[in-house]
């Protein structure tokens, strides 16, 4: 008998995840149907085959529903016709000479995003830097990592992180600042975790607020906003009092260190002082210093909560001085590392894609100004720093910049003032976004041309990861539409520009080619990004490129994965420098209209606006809602209570948001999430509340802190829908969009009564296949909405709305056919199958419930989270819930004592 093989399956693609700085390698393998299952990349050596409860998501939001699919131009009626790419593109370019001839090219900008690829930004600077001529490039970068940017630069010579993430599995001690990393950086911190389990590594956690981070701690240093700053400067006293400073390794390699130390004492003489500052114990600040300085194989980690300050560049020098002054730094084990917020911040960190630098990690001094320009054979050169960020939207708005073109990011939700954001977008002569959702509150403003642009799973290119590791992002589904990759519409301007012959590529390699020669030229080892040995990469080469960190200089091989051991700074004298600092303060103080400070900061599942994650009903159900964590104590000082609603007032806007108690906030502190916009929520864009202060270094906007105001908000219903998206609710409600499987729901709470909604939900759905459930006394209205035997929408209203009633109606809108019988049970909330309520996603990635978390545990006082684990799954993939796993077994143990 005859066998045949087997056919083969489709084979998956080896790209990498389009969320964190982490880089983590993905499989990815088409279905056929335009979407794909994503597993994590065994190979890969930032994630060894894990992916985060995002990541793992990766194939719920690769639909072309919210898709720009085809070139639009906004009509004299402020709606967008369908043009063709040739009329797009012309009109771009012809407007763009238009204000250059008129205005110079200085009233032209680009506002860049760390979710291009390196390619990407690559065509992008070098068009407006080399060829227009115009310093105004900047990127939401400057949100997230700019601070950082400018402490290595100022403190190192160069911005390069000096270790990798083996560092944190061979540790003794790691100190994470500012920094939920469990729920920010999952897989770093499920590496964390292994190294404390298998080798009895030490965790520090600084951190104004208790996070789900702190949770797995050995030692929490809850500081005041604003001190990191004193708290490094007390330590680096400490260090020098101790005689635990390396005084050989500063003579040969660091410049600037008494007159550093000199500050420090100024700032931190002793730990009075430290205590004073932080508002930390003497305690506490002892024992951290006491644990740093007697381990010396320590890694320092920060992110946002460092950078993202009016201080923040001070804040990186504090900690890089520390690990100066002891030779702690580029050592396994050991050293100062950020964690990088987007995928390809440090991608366009390494172009140029920053106002302040020019390309390959080179500024505008008058040398590295000629050297670009010779290499690019530039016609004109931009001789001078641009606008960062913050300028960049106030520089519109009064009129000195004339046009835009904003690429792969959404700067009116992002940015501080983002509704003066919006508004000034309006006033443009010529406003281009490149896009690939149809709709976000950059949109809203109205550009005169959205150009569709690839998204994730069709690019094709590079990005670099917070270790300084090179991966190809590799497209596996086609491109749709009349979409085109970002760099294949930048060359196509500059060709209409008349730059033809410098943009004439073939594709990504040959960029990434020219980019790589670039970081070579004039070179010879005196600047620090240079990945030379892949300049004459051949296409076949860079499609099959592993996984490398730089530098690659010319015949080397494999990239070096940590500097700066034995020294060797990019600097003239070869030495770092380090700096003085400014007394430790915040940009705006609390006042008696303002009493409370209001930090900003992300969930764990969801990502920026929501425009990729909102469209995963997993990744929408752990926070479904844009909420204000608040102290109990706060609470009750203005009157707020759990579940209800706040207004949150600034000097520059207001949001309304509901309200979650959190013992881990600090008192006079409240923190709002990043993610809700215009488009998925009523009055949530937290953005517009944040006051546009920044670090004088950096230009990074003070995110953390701005003086805000409390009040409570009652509305007289709440309720939900499902399905309806076009359904009006009445004016003044609060709603925010929430994915569900199978559609769209909306939660929200009104001023309207349930005759009100009773006689909408009449109007919108007709009496055919209409089911309600009425209780004027309550104030109850239900209705269902039946069609060929499917419930096509409901609509639930009343003031004892909660999330078991959602859940199980959820379950249903998700279940397909509604039984006749099931109709009436339908209204009453019931499960129509008698699932038991798994209640509020504890676990993303596997779907596990808090009841089904509370029943596991309840089965024996002595049940532990691994055995949670084994029986559920939950936290067994990324382990950013199992800090909220380890609490409900507390909890639970506290409430039914063995």
């Amino acid at each position: 008998m005859r066998h045949d093989a087997p056919l083969a399956g489709p084979v998956p693609t080896r790209t990498t995840c389009p969320y964190c700085g982490v880089g983590c390698g993905v499989l990815a393998t088409p279905d056929g149907k335009g979407g794909a299952t994503i597993a994590g990349d065994p190979d890969h050596p930032a994630n060894r085959g894990r992916l985060c409860s995002k990541g793992s998501a990766l194939g719920e939001t690769l639909g072309l529903g919210t898709r720009v699919l085809h070139p639009l131009k906004r009509n004299a009626r402020g709606a967008y016709d369908r043009v063709s790419w040739d009329e797009a593109l012309d009109a771009v370019a012809d407007g763009l000479k238009t204000i250059i001839a008129r205005d110079g090219p200085e009233a032209v900008a680009l506002y860049l995003s760390g979710q291009l690829l390196t390619e990407d930004y690559y065509v992008a600077n070098k068009l407006m830097k080399g060829f227009i001529g115009s310093q105004h490039v900047d990127t939401n970068s400057r949100l997230c990592m700019a601070s950082t940017v400018a402490g290595h630069r100022r403190v190192l010579g160069s911005d390069t992180v000096p270790g990798c993430y083996e560092d944190l599995d061979s540790a003794d001690l790691m100190v994470l600042v500012g920094s939920n990393t469990a729920w920010c950086h999952p897989i770093l911190f499920r590496r964390i975790q292994q190294n404390r389990a298998e080798r009895g590594a030490r965790v520090v956690v600084i951190d104004p607020r208790v996070t789900a981070t702190a949770e797995d701690a050995d030692l929490v240093l809850a500081l005041k906003p604003g001190s990191d700053s004193a708290l490094f400067a007390g330590l680096l006293v400490h260090l020098a009092d101790a005689g635990l400073i390396d005084r050989a390794y500063i003579e040969h390699h660091v410049a600037g260190f008494d007159a550093a130390l000199a500050n420090a004492r100024e700032i931190a003489p002793d730990i009075a002082a430290v205590v004073a500052r932080t508002g930390l114990s003497e305690a506490d600040i002892a024992a951290f210093y006491a644990l740093w300085a007697g381990t010396p194989a320590v890694v320092t980690a920060w992110s946002q909560g460092v950078n993202q300050s009016a201080q923040g560049t001070d804040k990186v020098a504090a900690i890089l001085h520390c690990h100066l002054a002891t030779g702690r730094i580029g050592r396994p084990g050991g050293g100062p590392f950020s964690l990088t917020g987007q995928p390809n911040a440090m991608g366009g960190r390494e172009v140029g894609g920053l106002a302040n630098m020019l390309a390959a990690h080179m500024g505008y001094s008058p040398a590295e100004i000629d050297r670009v320009r010779r290499f690019w054979r530039a016609p004109r050169m931009a001789g001078r720093e641009g606008f960062k960020a913050v300028d960049m939207m106030d520089a519109v708005a009064d009129g000195r910049l004339k046009a835009m073109w904003v690429m792969a990011t959404n700067p009116a939700v992002s940015l501080p003032r983002a509704d003066a954001v919006q508004a000034a977008l309006r006033g443009l002569d010529l406003f281009v976004v490149s896009e690939n959702v149809l709709s976000n509150d950059t949109l809203a403003a109205g550009p005169h041309y959205i150009l569709p642009a690839a998204a994730w799973g069709e690019k094709d290119g590079t990005v670099t990861n917070s270790e300084r590791r090179i991966s190809r992002q590799r497209g596996f589904l086609a491109l749709p539409g009349e979409v085109k990759p970002d760099w294949w519409i930048i060359c196509e301007v500059a060709e209409r520009l008349g730059f033809e012959e410098a943009f004439d590529y073939a594709g990504p390699h040959e960029i990434y080619a020219e980019h790589a020669a670039l970081s070579a030229f004039e070179n010879a080892g005196s600047r620090d990004f240079d990945i030379g040995a892949h300049g004459d990469l051949t296409r076949h080469a860079y499609d099959g490129l592993a996984p490398v960190q730089w530098p690659v200089p010319v015949g080397q091989a494999e990239g070096t994965a940590r500097l700066f051991a034995e020294g060797g700074f990019f600097t003239a004298n070869r030495k770092a420098t380090m700096r003085p600092l400014a007394l430790p303060a915040l940009a705006a103080a609390t006042t008696e209209a303002f009493p409370l400070l209001l930090n900003t900061g992300r969930v764990r599942d969801h990502w920026h606006t929501m425009t990729r994650t909102g469209l995963s009903a997993r990744l929408s159900a752990h926070v479904a809602e844009p909420t204000v964590l608040v102290h109990p104590d706060d609470a009750a000082r203005f009157g707020l209570a759990a579940k209800g609603f706040a207004c949150i007032a600034t000097a520059h806007g207001t949001v309304v948001l509901k309200i979650a108690l959190d013992p881990g906030a600090q008192k006079g502190s409240l923190f709002a999430p990043i993610h809700w916009s215009g488009e998925n929520a009523s009055n949530a864009r937290i953005g517009a509340a944040v006051h546009p202060l920044v670090d004088p270094f950096s230009g990074q906007p003070e995110m953390k802190a701005t003086p805000a105001a409390i009040a409570p908000v009652s509305f007289r219903s709440r309720g939900f829908l499902l399905g309806a998206d076009d359904f009006a609710l009445p004016e003044g409600s609060w709603w925010t969009r929430v994915a569900v499987e199978g559609g769209l729901g909306r939660l929200f709470a009104t001023q309207a009564d349930a005759a009100e909604l009773m006689q909408l939900a009449r109007e919108a759905f007709g009496a055919e296949g209409l089911i309600e459930m009425v209780d004027a006394e309550r104030g109850l209205y239900r209705c269902s909405l039946i069609r060929d035997g499917r419930l096509a929408a409901a609509l639930f209203l009343g003031p004892d709305h909660d999330a078991p009633v959602w859940d199980a109606v959820k379950l249903a809108f998700a279940s397909g056919e509604v039984d006749p019988r099931q109709r009436l049970a339908l209204l009453s909330g019931r499960s129509l199958d008698g699932a038991a309520d798994q209640g509020p996603t504890v676990c993303a990635c596997f779907g596990v419930g808090l009841n089904a978390i509370r029943a596991a545990f309840a089965e024996g006082a002595s049940v532990t989270v691994e055995e949670i684990g084994r029986k559920l799954k939950a936290g067994t993939n990324c382990g950013s819930c199992l800090p909220e796993i380890r609490r409900i077994g507390a909890q639970q143990r506290v409430e039914v004592p063995a």
